[in-house]
């Protein structure tokens, strides 16, 4: 029997990840004590703003409202969000939020980028091109990573980059697993490029007359996430050993789900890929063996470098982790 923390705020938090994201709580379970809590509270702020915009509960659909009640929440997660970086929460979540922030210092810009990725959504935003794609990616997932990185005690650039690739491979994953369900709700994260070069209009990306072109689109996408999943291992080695091991078995247990995608191909949207207690379980026991791998290579072998991989602009050039 898994014991229960005994701080309210954790508590709750804990509650959140296990209800909202099995894979996550699976591998969070793999943390240090303290550093599984302060995540516990990252990810419950993230998956209730998530879930109030997208009027779920718990990753689950919900009732929810129009463009309008979506734009009026996103601009009260936005004040609560900022009153909880000033040290002025009032409900759990954004004191949890509040607690991790205040702890590692985090930069208020990281929590309110995740916002303006939510913001994406609510504004119904275009994507013309990968980049566009990558760079809605960074704001919803890779800075995820990046603030979940400095809760594991990473402040150097180069590592951070690391861990928002991670971030991004993980959307990227995510859009493919969920491309048919998002655009029947009228959202195609999908490049416009990519669709019309496989003659796919962009209103009929649902449609089962197109399923082969859109599988063999998201094939396309699923070995871009696979390129990021790479870059992002070589930056475990920079990790303590029990954070690096559940990163490692994060970025399997992701992976394993764009690998039954694209192996699928049209008939990967028939039910909704997931992944089954026991892998769950090999992916655990195989992250350590990743992470143990990556930790005794890195003396001896140069880190491979990042060389055509998109990176947001702001992550590069701000001077706030040097």
């Amino acid at each position: 029997m898994t014991l229960m923390p005994r701080d309210p705020i954790v508590r709750e938090s804990k509650t959140r990840i296990e209800r909202g994201s099995k894979s996550f709580a699976a591998a969070a379970k793999l943390f240090p004590r303290e550093t599984r809590h302060d995540a516990y509270m990252l990810y419950a702020w993230c998956r209730y703003c998530d879930d109030r915009i997208d009027g779920q509960d718990f990753g689950f659909r919900a009732n929810g409202g129009g463009a309008s009640a979506c734009a009026q929440c996103l601009a009260e997660l936005r004040e609560k969000t900022e009153a909880a970086l000033n040290g002025e929460a009032e409900e759990p979540v954004f004191e949890a939020l509040a607690r991790v922030a205040a702890k590692h210092d985090i930069p208020a810009r990281h929590p309110l980028e995740l916002l303006d990725g939510f913001a994406m959504d609510v504004e119904g935003r275009h994507y013309e091109t990968i980049e566009d794609t990558l760079d809605y990616c960074y704001h919803v997932a890779g800075v995820v990573g990046v603030m979940m990185a400095m809760i594991m005690g990473v402040r150097d650039r180069p590592t951070l980059l690391r861990a928002c690739d991670l971030g991004l491979g993980f959307q990227l994953t995510n859009i493919a697993r969920d491309v048919i369900e998002d655009a029947q709700d009228g959202r195609v994260y999908l490049p416009a490029e990519w669709l019309a070069e496989a003659g796919v209009p962009q209103d009929r990306v649902a449609d089962p007359a197109y399923r082969a072109q859109v599988a063999g689109i998201v094939g396309r996408l699923l070995d871009l996430a696979d390129a990021y999943y790479v870059s992002a291992r070589q930056g475990i080695a920079e990790l303590p050993l029990r954070s690096a091991w559940t990163i490692a078995a994060a970025s399997r247990i992701y992976r394993a789900i764009g690998r039954d995608v694209q192996a699928l191909g049209p008939q990967a949207w028939d039910r909704r890929v997931s992944t089954s207690r026991a892998r769950k379980l090999g992916s655990l026991g195989l992250g350590g063996l990743d992470a143990l791998g990556v930790h005794a290579l890195a003396a001896i072998r140069p880190v491979r470098p990042r060389d055509g991989l998109w990176t947001k602009p702001s992550l590069v050039e701000s001077d706030e982790h040097a």
